[in-house]
C-alpha cells in the first residue's frame, strides 16, 4: 500500500510563472557568486553552482539590448498578436530577458515591465520608461 501523499513536485520556473500572474517579474541570483539569470535552472550559468540559487523580484526596469519585428506568428497561438515587437533586455539586476515590447522602442532605450494576458497565459512586454 502506497501511504505518500505528498503532492506532486511544482515545475522549476514556478516562481517566474506566478510572479507573472501576479504582476511580478523574477530572476534567480546565485548565492555563491551573485550571477543572475532568467531563465530557470538547477545551477547558476555562471560558476555551476547547483543548488545555490534564490528567487528575487526584479524592478522592472531595464534596456533594449536588441529589437525586431515579428510579422509572421510562429504558431497558430501568436497569429492574432502580429505583428508584434520582441525585444531583448537587460533588467537593471543584470540578467537579459526576450520579451515583447511595445512598437517603436529602439536599442539603448530605457523601458519598464509590463504584463497582459494572452489565451490564459500571462506575457511580459516592455514599454518606454516614464
Amino acid at each position: 500500500m502506497n501511504t505518500n501523499t505528498s503532492a506532486a513536485p511544482r515545475p522549476l520556473a514556478a516562481p517566474f510563472t506566478d510572479g507573472l500572474r501576479n504582476g511580478v517579474l523574477r530572476y534567480q541570483r546565485c548565492t555563491a557568486c551573485g550571477g543572475t539569470q532568467t531563465l530557470a535552472r538547477y545551477a547558476c550559468q555562471h560558476c555551476g553552482e547547483r543548488w545555490a540559487l534564490d528567487w528575487r523580484d526584479a524592478a522592472g526596469a531595464a534596456t533594449v539590448c536588441a529589437v525586431t519585428e515579428v510579422a509572421r506568428a510562429p504558431s497558430d497561438e501568436f497569429r492574432a498578436l502580429a505583428p508584434y515587437t520582441l525585444a531583448l533586455v537587460q533588467l537593471d539586476e543584470g540578467p537579459r530577458l526576450m520579451a515583447h515590447a511595445t512598437a517603436g522602442v529602439h536599442i539603448g532605450d530605457r523601458v519598464h515591465a509590463g504584463f497582459f494576458d494572452h489565451q490564459g497565459r500571462t506575457l511580459v512586454r516592455f514599454a518606454p520608461a516614464p
